[in-house]
């Protein structure tokens, strides 16, 4: 809940030692801004995954894998420095690792500078689908998101993103990450 169900302070009535303690409820219009962005975020994320599975075979989490092994020097990435990239648990990774595998889209290596350390590498099969798929994943971004609002909207979303992303790293080393769980 996001809300007060009931206010307990009288309307217009600065807060006393007794509301110390009170949830910052959200206003009616960060209620609805709130609202707005989880169902927009949750269809967007949907629309994206349906066109992936349907013209591509594979879920958006597994094309931006492939994206961040193309965009990576030589297409490979340590498992770890991938899970943080992609932002999900090392185990999720390689999960999602060996479905790719099973494909023929990534292969995995050994590090030889850490014996426990593996390699994700993208594959000239991987790239190739990546490649052929791309331009129907841009088109889907465009239609879902970016042509519906102008480009002053647009560096405004990317400014807000950006500060809520940085908002979020942690800044501590022991931080509850799910790449290092």
């Amino acid at each position: 809940m996001t809300t007060a169900p009931t206010s307990t302070a009288a309307p217009g009535s600065a807060p006393g030692p007794a509301d110390t303690d009170e949830p910052r409820w959200l206003s009616a219009e960060e209620q609805r801004v709130w609202r707005s962005y989880i169902e927009a975020s949750t269809l967007l994320e949907d629309h994206l995954d349906r066109q992936l599975q349907r013209d591509a075979g594979m879920p958006h989490l597994y094309y931006s894998l492939l994206v961040k092994l193309a965009e990576a020097p030589e297409r490979r990435l340590r498992m770890t420095e991938l899970a943080m990239l992609a932002k999900i648990t090392r185990s999720r990774l390689s999960h999602a690792v060996a479905r790719l595998e099973k494909s023929g889209w990534v292969r995995r290596e050994n590090c030889p500078s850490d014996k426990r350390g593996q390699f994700a590498v993208l594959t000239d099969e991987g790239f190739e689908v990546l490649r052929r798929n791309a331009p129907g994943h841009v088109e889907a971004v465009r239609q879902a998101l970016l042509d519906r609002i102008t480009p002053e909207q647009q560096k405004a979303l990317g400014e807000i993103m950006e500060i809520v992303a940085e908002g979020l790293q942690p800044s501590e080393a022991g931080a509850d990450l799910p790449w290092l769980r």
